[in-house]
């Protein structure tokens, strides 16, 4: 027959989860505040990209399209 191992006499110790996520949470929110800049500074290229395009448009209709282009 085969052998057992005995049973140790002490408890196998349970860790508590509060303090594993006491360490995260701060790192957490800084890489959340920093996605939330990235997100912010394209949003805001975007926008410039977009005030351009429209100006250049604007400069071709007046040029070649033959008048003030109408803004609705």
């Amino acid at each position: 027959m085969g052998r057992s191992r005995p049973k140790s006499a002490l408890p196998t110790p349970v860790l508590p989860i509060e303090p594993l996520f006491e360490g995260w949470m701060p790192m957490t929110q800084s890489l959340m505040h920093a996605q939330r800049v990235q997100l912010e500074t394209l949003l805001a290229w975007q926008r410039s990209v977009s005030a351009l395009q429209q100006d250049m448009w604007d400069g071709w209709v007046c040029r070649w399209g033959g008048g003030a282009p109408i803004d609705a």
